[in-house]
């Protein structure tokens, strides 16, 4: 501790301690993109547009959107995507080859399929920790819009509540975090995280889907508090990053302030101007969370 102490000190006399240890701090955020915002949900070719890109990591999606009715009882035979464990080592070679990291996992289809109505997303929840655990990610984003809308629900809240009392032991045991991503408020997430009990159980975070529900983004963080966020969604809806409406640099500055890094990743998710293209929208919105974020390349 001394010699890191040491060292830090000397990399800057104009600096104070206190401001070199703040640096090394803001060097926790790692940046990543969905794989379903870069043109290739559910696809292992991903991984090289991300390396085009210049992305650190990639979020990828468990079930190829719109196949959730093709994704069938255990017996049938069908394929069941990444709960495929073959799936699952192309995704780690491909990997492995172009050095992007698999940062965490996502349950988009959850809009589509709903997780607070239909049985078969049930045992989606409960397999996706053991595909979590395969490929060394600790956080899985379920999603809970369009079908899967929490708002005026109440029955639907009691009923994902209920399942997730059921898989949160398995989760806890894995080390996975589980994400609730929803319009709902931060007093309606904290509720039901209450009454699940389960430090597996968190909040993911969109600052767009916040301030699009109506709700002030940085009072929103606040009331949920740092330890109650696993991960970050960075998106503006038909916009670049820092060209939309969001409060970035407010942002960065309460994140900051309230010394929040999570599991350590944020991800780009949309972002792009209609027409644009992928690469280099994306080559943008990465540039500009580095610059935000004071990101510093190893």
């Amino acid at each position: 501790m001394l010699t890191n102490s040491a060292t830090l000190a000397a990399l800057s006399p104009l600096l104070s301690f206190k401001e070199l240890l703040e640096d090394e701090k803001k060097r926790k955020f790692h940046i990543s993109a969905c794989d379903w915002s870069i043109g290739k949900d559910s696809n292992v070719e991903a991984f090289d547009v991300a390396k085009k890109i210049g992305l650190e990591g990639l979020m990828v999606d468990v079930i190829p959107f719109g196949s959730g009715e093709t994704l069938a009882a255990p017996g049938s035979g069908k394929q069941r995507y990444l709960f495929d464990t073959s799936m699952q080592q192309a995704y780690l070679d491909a990997s492995k080859r172009t050095g992007v990291k698999i940062a965490s996992l996502g349950i988009g289809e959850l809009n589509n399929v709903p997780y607070k109505s239909d049985p078969r997303t049930i045992e989606w929840v409960h397999d996706s920790i053991d595909v979590a655990k395969n490929l060394g990610v600790t956080v899985i984003l379920l999603a809970f819009f369009s079908k899967n809308d929490l708002r005026n629900d109440e029955a639907g809240k009691k009923e994902v509540i209920r399942r997730l009392k059921e898989v949160a032991p398995k989760a806890e045991r894995e080390g996975i975090i589980l994400g609730i991503e929803s319009y709902l408020n931060a007093a309606e997430h904290l509720e039901i995280m209450d009454a699940v009990g389960s430090k597996n159980v968190k909040t993911y975070m969109d600052f767009r889907n916040t301030a699009d529900a109506g709700f002030d983004v940085l009072k929103e963080v606040k009331q949920l508090g740092k330890d109650n966020i696993c991960e970050l969604h960075m998106k503006e809806n038909g916009f670049l990053l820092g060209q939309g409406t969001l409060p970035w640099q407010k942002i960065r500055d309460l994140l900051y302030d309230m010394e929040y890094y999570g599991d350590g990743w944020m991800q780009i998710e949309g972002a792009i101007p209609k027409g644009a293209d992928v690469v280099e929208s994306y080559k943008h919105n990465l540039s500009f969370l580095r610059v935000l974020f004071d990101k510093k390349i190893k």
